[in-house]
């Protein structure tokens, strides 16, 4: 598994690099679950790692507005992101996923089409009346999206296993993969979900709070970033 770990600034994303990360994840939880920072940060960020890891930017929890995404996609892909991460936070059909994706994509890959698409889901889907992740890999292939990725819309401090347990978690894992899709798994995540996080087989975890010993709202700790990535590699 890869390790995606989401500084919200450039001395935390030093830090992340430093520690081991094996994606340097731009974002701002201010603005939610997957709240898009300034494209500043984002440069800054980029030319502090100085290309020691691929840079991933979140561009926020949207509901169905594929145009303001769209944008919002080409800005980060411009700042430097190499993985661009969208969230469908109000979208609640398959037709609307699908034309979401797909212009959000289009506007990344005309850009740059060596650049990743994320698109992400969240495991309470039920609490905000949005799309059920497992339906998101095959529309994401379909879009032409890189990545599918299963995270937390609310930020409470309930764990995406509180929503989603292995056994429907290991579908999203196999579905993606199914579909020639990478997949993560994010929301709140603890050291002691790792054995369970091995047996799902995501190419991907994302982390904060894990990192900033508990609360997300804290900064990253170098020593937390070496710990999770001795233990993943374990």
């Amino acid at each position: 598994m890869k390790l995606l770990v989401s500084p919200i600034n450039k001395e935390e994303a030093i830090i992340a690099s430093r520690g081991g990360a094996d994606i340097v994840d731009v974002k701002n939880p201010k603005e939610g679950s997957l709240g898009a920072n300034f494209p500043w940060i984002i440069r800054e960020v980029k030319e502090a790692i100085e290309g020691r890891q691929p840079i991933s930017a979140t561009i926020g929890d949207f509901d169905y507005k594929p145009g303001t995404a769209s944008l919002a996609a080409l800005g980060a892909a411009v700042a430097g992101a190499d993985y661009i991460k969208v969230g469908l936070y109000d979208i609640q059909t398959e037709d609307q996923a699908f034309e979401f994706l797909t212009k959000v994509t289009r506007a990344v890959k005309d850009y740059d089409s060596t650049k990743k698409v994320v698109a992400s889901g969240y495991s309470d889907y039920k609490r905000i009346n949005s799309i059920s992740p497992l339906l998101l890999p095959s529309i994401a292939a379909e879009a032409g999206v890189d990545v599918v990725m299963v995270d937390t819309a609310i930020k409470d401090g309930k764990s995406t296993f509180e929503f989603m347990d292995e056994k429907e978690l290991k579908k999203f894992t196999d579905l993606a993969h199914e579909h020639g899709l990478e997949n993560a798994i994010a929301g709140s995540l603890k050291f002691e979900d790792l054995p369970i996080l091995e047996r799902i087989g995501p190419d991907i975890i994302g982390v904060r709070g894990m990192v900033c010993g508990g609360d997300r709202r804290t900064a990253i700790r170098q020593e937390l970033v070496e710990k999770l990535v001795a233990e993943v590699q374990a």
